[in-house]
Order: structure tokens, then sequence, then C-alpha cells
């Protein structure tokens, strides 16, 4: 993780520098500031548009009940996009419209949720002690983050078979408002 710190601060602007000169000597100094303000424009515009859809694709799955999984991911890639896009450079830019475009984003998505699963992995390992389950807080009898997601744990436990006794009155149920997703 400090290594990849220390590329972002101190590596990026320096390899952002050398990418404006040489493209400063290729095209001239106003054209590569000219490429530069054209680039945030249109950066902008995208973020903006792209911003809408999420919202409302985000507005859309609450209104249905589900969890916005996918539309919060996407909030966040497009967050962070705009972030580089408005960064002066274009290696910065490349990044940006990466995390932005919407035929790029699933694949950012994917390979964000391959990163950060290895982290939390690799973060449960490190603090395994009392309390977690096998060293790791994830999945059904210790089964790592990946398994647990694709609904293939490696647990062959023993199997509890079981009645199902209905006890509760004839009526309805009363709803906890608190806990429903949809507001109804």
């Amino acid at each position: 993780m400090r290594l990849l710190l220390f590329l972002a601060f101190l590596v990026v602007p320096v390899l952002e520098i050398w990418a404006l000169i040489q493209v400063g000597q290729v095209i001239g100094g106003p054209l590569t500031v000219a490429l530069l303000l054209a680039d945030s424009l249109l950066g902008a515009w995208i973020v903006r548009r792209e911003g809408r859809r999420a919202w409302q694709s985000l507005q859309t799955a609450l209104q249905g009940g589900r969890m916005p999984d996918r539309e919060l991911a996407d909030g966040a890639m497009i967050v962070a996009g705009g972030a580089l896009l408005l960064t002066p450079g274009f290696l910065t830019d490349v990044a940006g419209f990466l995390l932005v475009l919407p035929f790029t984003r699933p694949l950012m998505r994917r390979l964000g949720t391959w990163f950060f699963a290895r982290r939390i992995r690799t973060l449960a390992a490190r603090a395994a002690g009392p309390g977690l389950a096998f060293g790791t807080p994830f999945g059904p009898m210790g089964a790592s983050f990946d398994e647990a997601a694709r609904g293939r744990a490696g647990g062959s436990g023993p199997v509890i078979h079981g009645q199902v006794i209905h006890d509760e009155p004839a009526g309805p149920a009363p709803r906890d408002s608190g806990r429903d997703l949809t507001g109804r």
C-alpha cells in the first residue's frame, strides 16, 4: 500500500510533466494547453451525463427494494473519474475516462472488486484473532470471500433436518416500517 501511495504522489506527477513536455514538443505549447482544456470540458460533460444516469439507476434500485451495490460502485467510480479528469495531465485523463465511460466502467468495476476483495482477505488474515471464525470474518465456515460470493462454500458440515411450524396468528403480520427500503 505504501508503494501505491508513493507511485500516486511522486511518480505520477513526474510522468504527467514528461508527457506534457513530449506532447508540447510535437504539437506546440498553445495546442497542448487547448487539448488539455478540451479534454477537461469533454470530461466534465461526460461526468455530468453519467452522474445523472447513475443517480437515476440508484433511485430505481431503491424504489424496487433492491440493494444498489452496482449503482453505488458506479457512482463512486464516476466521482473518482471526474476528479482525475479535472486534474491537468494526459495520463490522469486516460484513467479518468476509463472510470467514467459506460463501456469501460464494468471492466473497471470488476478490477476494483478483485482488488478490494484481495485487500479485505489480506487484512482479515492479519487481524485473525479471537472472535473471528477461522481467521476470516467472511463466508460460511471460513470460506473465502470469492467462494461465498459464488455460493460454492467448501463447508460440508452436518445437515440438520427439521420441520417448519407456523406459530403465528392468522392475520397479517405487522410491518416494521423502519426496515423497509421502499418506504411503503
